[in-house]
Order: C-alpha cells, then sequence, then structure tokens
C-alpha cells in the first residue's frame, strides 16, 4: 500500500472566491475585504479581477459596495443574512427588505 500525503490548502492565503468566500465588500482603490467562515481579507485587485468577480452568478449585490455569495446563504430574515445556524455565532449581514425578498426567491429556485 502507497502513503500519499496529501498537499493542505491553505484557506487563508489560497482561497477560491465561489467555494470558500460568503461575501466581500468593496474599499478605495481596488482593495476588496473578503469574508469567509473564519477570516477576514483584504486583498488588491485589478479592475479587470473586480469585473469578473462581480459578474459571477452566485455573487448578489446587497448594498453599493458588499456582494454576498447567494450558494453559502443559509437563511434570511428579520431584515438579516444568514451564513450559517441563525442563533449562533455565525456571519451574518443586514440587509433590507427588496433585497431580502430577491434572496429568498433565489434560495427557493435553488432548492
Amino acid at each position: 500500500m502507497m502513503n500519499v500525503a496529501l498537499k493542505e490548502r491553505n484557506v487563508y492565503e489560497e482561497f477560491d472566491v465561489e467555494s470558500d468566500v460568503l461575501y466581500f465588500k468593496l474599499g478605495m482603490q481596488g482593495l476588496v475585504s473578503f469574508h469567509g467562515r473564519n477570516y477576514n481579507r483584504k486583498k488588491r485587485i485589478t479592475a479587470e479581477e473586480l469585473k469578473n468577480l462581480i459578474s459571477k452568478q452566485n455573487f448578489l449585490q446587497i448594498s453599493s459596495s458588499c456582494y454576498i455569495n447567494t450558494a453559502k446563504v443559509t437563511s434570511v430574515g428579520s431584515g438579516t443574512v444568514y451564513f450559517g445556524p441563525e442563533y449562533s455565532d455565525a456571519k451574518q449581514l443586514p440587509v433590507n427588505r427588496r433585497k431580502q425578498q430577491e434572496i429568498q426567491q433565489l434560495m427557493s429556485k435553488r432548492q
């Protein structure tokens, strides 16, 4: 039998936007703050990278500078988007009523 060491991926340094990021916020001069389950990371990206990031299908703009990964949303209610169980320390974001309804529609299509 052969033992093979699998390369462990450091999610903080080598994260995949679609599978690891819960949401991201745009900052000044190309600085983007990525938020995952256990990390927050700021990274400077080019205008072209930002355009590609925003155009991804899973990301929905909920405010002028904040985009959520709809595939990572577990529930929506009372003006809040949850990325884990509602009554836990999971990450959550406030959302207006119109966006809340839009997210709920996307989630119902997903099921």
